[in-house]
């Protein structure tokens, strides 16, 4: 059988690997299958192998194929480090262009660099550092203090230089001095109240691509699939922002075994814009690494607290020691769901943005921080347990059940919700770089509403 594109997903778990017909008035899933990801065994292509053995025994047919794509979230990601001038301002704009490209945040510094920072970035050695600072043409000594410091670290990675384009030429100057790798693109924050992420956004992706064939299990990658391996998370970022070109104000929630990942595409309600204090990127990925239903599933159990688990599941202790991906039954699929409530719950807050109230000379003023969600209609559940569990739809309609006493920007009650079925969401990220038609076409074939 010859396929026309086979997408792999390289999960830090599974992988997952989706054939596609992309015949003109035809494009349909094929078949989907899996097997655990190989990295441990210093090797991915392994993984992928038997998932491709596991689609031969379900097409009952060898199988061959025109393109081979990849998303991955293996071999630990892309950790990096970010550092600005005001944390309000050049640092979260940094922030929001590194978590929307799928990079892992290990550390973030405002201001000028001190040797206890250096010392905690050797610590790290992360794969990426991201610099910036200052409005263009605005303040320069600092971003070119921290380059300064920056460039004698030995440490041979990347830097991407995002901030005052003014000081630009000296900044890959004091770099390339040090023979090092510097990468120049537009300012994050260019002037007050703008941000401009998308740049730094991109440049970030093409730096992972490059870093999947050295990470440990992932260097013969490249010898099967046909194009860049771009991250799932950014993936999934790219599916959201065609959701949103689709649907209007959307979100995606993925709940894995290890994180909670929430993605908005969104410019908020006119009523909010009117008081927001400052800027929102209108992309905003969030990742909360301390909640997943499996690899995190003890330290949810500890946030939630013993005591009030006990009083719905008695025997909790025995279900978390039996944990799997794959609940084997339907107990064990109801406390998986359990836990998937308090961890969409819990990083839908995160995301969100809130009221508060400041003194003027005036008098009391209210204002708005943060992502503004009320103006979402559709919420949109993909991984795992939002694309597969009987019980998925439960796990999204608490949020009708959430009592809003923090004066959160949330989505409304009577927001609509939608599944990705098929788990393809970070599949159609990448085919939308390949052709954007087809990528749609499979989306809207792949969402069923509840």
């Amino acid at each position: 059988m010859k396929i026309d594109l086979l997408v792999a997903e390289i999960g830090s778990t599974t992988t997952v690997i989706t054939a596609y017909q992309l015949k003109e008035k035809n494009v349909k899933i094929i078949a989907q299958t899996e097997s655990y990801t190989t990295i441990d065994k210093g090797d991915v292509t392994l993984g992928i192998e038997k998932a491709l053995k596991n689609m031969e025994e379900k097409v009952k047919d060898k199988i061959s194929w025109e393109k081979f794509l990849a998303t991955s979230s293996a071999a630990g990601g892309l950790s990096m480090t970010v550092h600005g001038l005001v944390y309000d301002m050049t640092v979260r704009a940094a922030k929001e262009a590194a978590l929307g490209a799928g990079a892992i945040l290990k550390y973030i510094t405002s201001g000028k660099l001190r040797e206890s920072h250096l010392k905690h970035i050797l610590k790290i050695k992360p794969k990426l550092i991201l610099l910036s600072g200052g409005v263009d043409y605005g303040e320069e000594e600092t971003v070119l203090y921290n380059a300064e410091l920056l460039s004698n670290l030995p440490l041979d990675i990347p830097i991407i230089y995002a901030g005052n384009t003014a000081v630009k030429e000296e900044i890959e100057e004091i770099f390339k001095e040090k023979n090092k790798n510097i990468i120049i693109t537009e300012n994050v924050y260019p002037k007050i109240d703008h941000l401009n992420v998308e740049p730094a956004r991109k440049i970030i992706q093409e730096v992972f691509s490059k870093h999947i064939i050295h990470a440990p299990g992932m260097e013969k990658i490249y010898d099967v699939v046909d194009e860049e391996v771009i991250p799932t998370p950014g993936a999934v970022m790219n599916t959201t922002e065609l959701l949103n070109e689709l649907y209007g104000d959307v979100l995606t929630v993925d709940i894995g075994g290890a994180t909670t990942d929430i993605d908005s595409v969104t410019d908020g309600s006119p009523e909010i814009q009117k008081i927001l204090v400052s800027p929102q990127p209108r992309s905003k990925r969030t990742v909360d690494g301390d909640m997943g239903i499996y690899v995190n599933a003890h330290n949810v159990v500890e946030m939630i607290g013993k005591e009030q688990i006990k009083k719905d599941f008695e025997n909790y202790e025995e279900i978390l020691k039996n944990i799997s991906p794959y609940p084997q039954n339907d107990e064990q699929e109801k406390f998986a769901t359990y836990l998937a409530k308090f961890c969409f719950l819990t990083s839908l807050k995160r995301h969100a943005g809130r009221i508060d109230y400041i003194f003027t000379p005036t008098g009391r003023k209210k204002v708005a921080q943060g992502k503004d969600l009320t103006a979402v209609k559709i919420i949109f559940g993909t991984g795992g347990i939002l694309s597969r569990s009987k019980y998925k739809k439960e796990i999204f309609e608490s949020l009708k059940q959430l009592k809003n006493s923090e004066d959160l920007l949330l989505p409304p009650k009577d927001v609509t919700f939608a599944y990705d079925k098929n788990y393809i969401f970070a599949n159609v990220g990448v085919i939308a770089n390949l052709d954007k038609e087809i990528a749609i076409k499979i989306l809207q074939d792949d969402i069923e509403w509840l």
